[in-house]
């Protein structure tokens, strides 16, 4: 195999969370030579400093403009230019970096994604939200840049590898593969008591607050049906999930001759990572090898959708289309921040996000009204985040 023909100026956005981390690590690891354009962190100031005193990059944004001055203070010296707020954030992702690592959690990473990808970049994405909000014209504005994306979520990442480009047609499911969470064999009674510590308690991946209580209520595999019939062209009644413990197999391709495809490996995200840089070539690192014979079995079972009533509240919202998705997403990152505050349950979750696009559809929010996508899922992420507000106090008072 010929010599490796990789980026070389990256931006890493949310270089301080779980992704981030890992896709620091994985330079590290692999000895990759880049040139690191910009970092940019939510809140996290101090890890933020420390990184952009190892990596050197052009620029650090601290998007919490509170912090400019603690970020200003702990660079001084190193020559890296201290920022600060969202503008700031999307200025970097604009800086004409080959490939950009898209991991800023929430709606607010959808401007700054678009931004690069109106660069012509490779985007790497495991920002959910930006598909799930915009997902067909972000794909169109990086296509009309000449840039790509390519899913960094595991799930994603599995489907992007195995999905043969000249049998895409062929495809006759899509097939998700769950962990379960830490609540997949509790009861509704026990799960109706869990605090934030169980929620957060994921068994197999290292991930933030808010990702992880996405996984114990199984709403992550709701955005990530979103996410994979914008990515791939599939409609909502192909694609299924199934719960798989192990996180062995990251998901499955079926095709119309009964052929079905998996992608397998340990539960490490530097690996889809690797994939998202290095494609098409492989990146050669010290990676953790599947061992099978470790493991032993493998199992599957069908999601129980009494108890994780999310991912049928995800299928109305895409086969409601417009701005339901948007709506859906802004709802659920309310109701979530509102748990982990401790005030609503954890089974509250899922039922203010379906009540909240019950008013906004009876009340006419979910029509796209904006030629631009960008600006109209603002609005509707906006609209749905003011009802998610009022729908999560009045079961707050009822606590």
């Amino acid at each position: 195999m010929g010599a490796l023909t990789l980026p070389r100026k990256v931006v890493v956005l949310g270089s301080t969370g779980s992704i981030g981390l890992s896709t620091l690590s994985l330079f590290e690891e692999s000895g990759v030579e880049v040139e690191i354009l910009a970092l940019t962190a939510g809140r996290n100031v101090e890890r933020l400093i420390e990184q952009a005193r190892r990596w050197s990059p052009k620029v650090a944004v601290i998007e919490d403009e509170s912090k400019l001055e603690a970020l200003r203070d702990g660079l001084a010296g190193t020559g890296v230019r201290a920022a600060a707020g969202a503008a700031a954030v999307a200025e970097a992702a604009a800086m004409g970096a080959d490939w950009v690592m898209s991991a800023i959690v929430g709606a607010a990473g959808l401007p700054p994604t678009v931004a690069a990808a109106r660069t012509g970049a490779i985007v790497a994405l495991a920002n959910k939200e930006s598909l799930v909000c915009a997902g067909p014209a972000l794909l169109a504005i990086a296509k009309a840049a000449g840039g790509s994306v390519i899913p960094v979520d595991s799930e994603h990442s599995a489907i992007f590898q195995v999905l043969q480009p000249d049998c895409a047609h062929r495809v006759a499911r899509l097939i998700l593969t769950a962990s379960g969470g830490p609540f997949r064999t509790w009861g509704r009674a026990a799960m109706a008591a869990a605090t934030p510590e169980q929620a957060i308690a994921h068994p197999n991946w290292s991930m933030g607050a808010k990702i992880s209580v996405d996984s114990a209520t199984m709403m992550n595999k709701g955005l990530e049906m979103i996410e994979a019939s914008y990515l791939f062209g599939t409609p909502e009644g192909r694609i299924d999930v199934v719960i798989h413990p192990q996180s062995v197999i990251h998901s499955l391709v079926e095709y119309a001759d009964g052929s079905t495809l998996a992608q397998l490996g340990p539960p490490d995200m530097r690996a889809p990572i690797a994939c998202a840089f290095a494609w098409p070539d492989r990146l050669p690192w010290p990676a953790p090898r599947l061992d099978l014979a470790a493991y032993g079995q493998l199992t599957f079972e069908s999601p129980d959708l009494d108890r994780f009533p999310s991912i049928g509240i995800a299928r109305e919202a895409l086969r409601l289309g417009g701005g339901a998705p948007t709506a859906m997403n802004a709802a659920n990152e309310v109701a979530v921040a509102a748990f982990l505050d401790r005030r609503i349950g954890f089974l509250d979750i899922a039922a203010a996000v379906a009540g909240t696009l019950e008013r906004m559809n009876s009340l006419g929010g979910l029509v796209v009204t904006e030629s631009d996508a960008v600006d109209n899922a603002m609005m509707i992420d906006a609209s749905a985040r003011r009802i998610a507000a009022e729908v999560v106090a009045q079961k707050h008072r009822r606590l």
